[in-house]
C-alpha cells in the first residue's frame, strides 16, 4: 500500500512540475518498463540451459507456478518475450532448446559455452485501491546466462601470478590425475629463456589436467577460458600455466613471460567481463550439482565448499539504492544457491540436500547478508524426469526413483543411498578418509528427459522452480 501511495504521489507531482517535453520519463519513474537483470550461472553440468528454458516456458504458460505470488494472485496479465537490450550479446536459444527437449528421442540441450541473454516481459495488474489510476505496468526480467567457469575467474583479479601458481600447484599435489602435468612441469626451467613452443606445450598439458579435473567432479576450473576458448583459441592470452617460481626471476624468461600473459588474461578477458556484464547484475542464481559432488567423494566436496566461498566473494552483495544505480555501481541484492537434479533422489531426502547446500555456503552467505544482501539455498529440478516409488529390499522399504536411462533408454528403478539428516555429519567426514557418500549405482543415474516434456502453452514439470522464481524476482512483481 505504501508503495502505491508513493507511485501516485510521484505521478501527481511530476505531472504538474515536469515540462511537457519531459513527461515521457514519468512511466519509468513510476516503475513502468523497469527491468531487473537476473544472472544465471552454474558449475559444470549443473543444468543452466534447462533451468532457463524451463523457467521461461513455465512463466509463459502461467501454470504450476503457484509459489510465485504474483501468478497465484492473478496479477500477471500476460508474459511475452522481447529482444534483449544488449545488441552485442547473443540471444539465448530458447526455442531451439525446447525443440531438442521435444525431439524423438528426447535429448538434453548442449551446455553453456558463452554468454547469452533473453528478455522476459510481464504485464502486471495492481490489485490496490489505485489500480484504476495506475493501470497495468510492464516489468522486464533480463536473463543473463554465462558459464560458471567465468565467474571463478573474477577471483584472479585479486591474485598475482605467483599466488595463483602456488595455490594451483598445491592442489595438484593431492590429485592423482595431475601426475602428467606435474611430471612435465618438473622438466621445465622457469628461469630459462622463453620459448613459444615450450609455452604452448605447457599450456596444452595444463588444459588436459583441467579436463580431467572436471571429469573428476572438481568445481574450480579457472582460468575458465582454457576449457571454453572460443575465438581466443591458440592466442598468447591462453598460453600460460602454473610453474614454480625461480629463485631469481629474469627478464624474458619462461616465468616472466608466463606472468605477463597471466596479467594480460586478467586485463583483456576478466576485467571486460566484469565491467560490461557482471557488474550490472541485480539478482543471481548459482546452480550446483551437489549430488554428483557427494558421489565423487571428499576431494570434490572440499573443492565445492571452497568454490562456493570464491563464487560469493566475486559478487558485490548489498542493497541497491537510487544513487548506486545512477552512478553505475549495481550490487547483487539476492543470491540463490540451488542444488539441481534433486529428482535423482526421493523427496524424503530433499531436505537433506537443502541442508548440505546450506552448510556448503554458510560462511559466504553470512558475509553477504552482513552487507545487506539476501541469500537462500534450495533443492530443485528444472525439469522433472523421474517418478517416486517404494521398493522392498531384504525386509526394508527403500525410497527409490524410476526413470529412463539416457544411455540405453531402459526404464530403471534406482536407489542412490541415504544422506544423513545432519549435513555437518557428512561434511565433517570430508577429511576422514571416506571415498564417497552415494553408492556406485549413482554413476548410472543419467536420466533422459521424459517424452515430449513441453507442448505449446503448457507447463514443464519441475520441482520448486516456482519457489526459486519467488525468491529471485517475486518482490519486483
Amino acid at each position: 500500500m505504501l508503495e502505491d501511495f508513493k507511485r501516485v504521489a510521484g505521478f501527481i507531482q511530476n505531472t504538474f512540475t515536469t515540462p511537457f517535453s519531459d513527461l515521457a520519463h514519468i512511466p519509468r519513474m513510476m516503475g513502468y518498463g523497469s527491468s531487473v537483470r537476473l544472472g544465471i550461472t552454474g558449475l559444470a553440468r549443473s543444468g543452466k540451459t534447462v533451468f532457463i528454458t524451463s523457467l521461461v516456458a513455465n512463466m509463459l504458460a502461467g501454470q504450476r507456478m503457484s509459489h510465485l505470488r504474483a501468478q497465484a494472485q492473478n496479477r500477471v496479465q500476460s508474459v511475452f518475450l522481447q529482444p534483449q537490450p544488449d545488441d552485442t550479446v547473443p540471444r539465448f536459444a530458447y526455442e531451439e532448446n525446447l525443440d531438442i527437449l521435444n525431439a524423438s528421442p528426447s535429448q538434453w540441450p548442449s551446455s553453456t559455452r558463452a554468454m547469452s541473454q533473453l528478455r522476459l516481459s510481464l504485464r502486471l495488474h495492481p490489485t490496490s485501491m489505485f489500480s484504476g489510476v495506475l493501470g497495468d505496468r510492464i516489468k522486464h526480467i533480463d536473463l543473463v546466462d554465462y558459464p560458471g567457469e567465468w565467474i571463478l575467474d573474477l577471483g584472479l583479479l585479486e591474485k598475482t601470478y605467483k599466488d595463483w601458481c602456488y595455490s594451483v600447484l598445491q592442489k595438484m599435489e593431492k590429485r592423482a590425475y595431475a601426475k602428467e602435468y606435474l611430471s612435465f612441469m618438473r622438466t621445465l626451467e622457469s628461469s630459462a629463456e622463453f620459448d613459444e613452443l615450450v609455452a604452448q606445450k605447457t599450456a596444452e598439458v595444463f588444459r588436459k589436467y583441467l579436463t580431467l579435473a572436471r571429469q573428476n567432479g572438481v568445481s574450480d576450473l579457472s582460468p575458465g577460458r582454457f576449457l571454453l576458448a572460443g575465438e581466443l583459441e591458440g592466442s598468447p592470452v591462453l598460453t600460460f600455466a602454473p610453474i614454480p617460481m625461480p629463485d631469481t626471476p629474469k627478464r624474458k624468461s619462461l616465468w616472466s613471460e608466463m606472468s605477463r600473459r597471466f596479467e594480460a588474461y586478467k586485463t583483456s578477458v576478466v576485467r571486460p567481463f566484469f565491467r560490461d556484464h557482471f557488474s550490472k547484475i541485480d539478482r543471481q542464481v548459482v546452480l550446483v550439482d551437489v549430488l554428483s559432488a557427494l558421489h565423487n567423494g571428499p576431494d570434490a566436496v572440499d573443492d565445492l565448499r571452497e568454490t562456493m566461498r570464491d563464487v560469493l566473494s566475486a559478487f558485490r552483495p548489498g542493497k541497491n539504492t537510487v544513487l548506486s544505480r545512477l552512478i553505475g555501481r549495481t550490487r547483487v541484492e539476492k543470491v540463490l544457491f540451488a542444488a539441481t537434479k534433486v529428482d535423482h533422489v526421493h523427496q524424503a531426502q530433499h531436505p537433506a540436500v537443502t541442508g548440505i547446500m546450506n552448510a556448503l555456503t554458510q560462511d559466504a552467505a553470512s558475509r553477504a547478508e552482513f552487507q545487506g544482501a539476501q541469500t537462500q539455498s534450495l533443492a530443485l529440478a528444472s525439469l522433472r524426469c523421474t517418478t517416486e516409488e517404494a521398493r522392498d529390499h531384504q525386509g526394508q522399504s527403500l525410497n527409490c526413483v524410476r526413470g529412463t536411462l539416457l544411455k540405453d533408454r531402459k526404464q530403471v528403478v534406482a536407489y542412490a543411498g541415504e544422506l544423513p539428516d545432519d549435513p555437518t555429519d557428512l561434511l565433517s567426514e570430508s577429511t576422514g578418509g571416506e571415498q564417497s557418500w552415494l553408492n556406485h549405482d549413482f554413476d548410472i543415474m543419467q536420466f533422459a528427459p521424459p517424452k515430449q516434456p513441453y507442448r505449446h502453452g503448457q507447463w514443464i514439470a519441475h520441482i520448486r522452480l516456482d519457489r526459486a522464481a519467488e525468491f529471485l524476482i517475486g518482490d519486483c512483481l
